[in-house]
């Protein structure tokens, strides 16, 4: 049993800062890579950023530059920093954990930015 737990969204206004953070939970045996995912209203869910065990890190490219991804390894966490915030980044995010090709998903939390 795996649990996904995320925190941090809310309302903010453009080029307002967020910090989205994401706890794992459970029978985890071995560390995994950790992403965030989003999906905005009548959109499909797209990556948005990931880190593997060892740090390296990728980005959609709209959000390099503004997102930052971190994660501790010791408590199985992973955080999304975000700066600079536009009204399109505006949806459900989603912390996802894969763990020996299987994939973990919390249930989301709600960016709002205003135009």
């Amino acid at each position: 049993q795996v649990q996904l737990l995320e925190s941090g969204g809310g309302l903010v206004q453009t080029g307002g800062s967020l910090r989205l953070s994401c706890a794992a939970s459970g029978s985890i045996r071995n560390l995994g890579n950790m992403a965030w995912y989003r999906q905005a209203p009548g959109k499909q869910r797209e990556f948005v950023a990931t880190i593997t065990v060892t740090g390296f890190s990728t980005y959609l490219e709209s959000v390099k530059g503004r997102f930052t991804i971190r994660r501790d390894n010791a408590k199985n966490t992973v955080d999304l920093q975000m700066d600079n915030l536009k009204p399109e980044d505006t949806a459900v995010y989603y912390c996802n954990l894969n763990v020996l090709s299987r994939n973990y998903w919390g249930q989301g939390t709600q960016v709002t930015v205003s135009s």
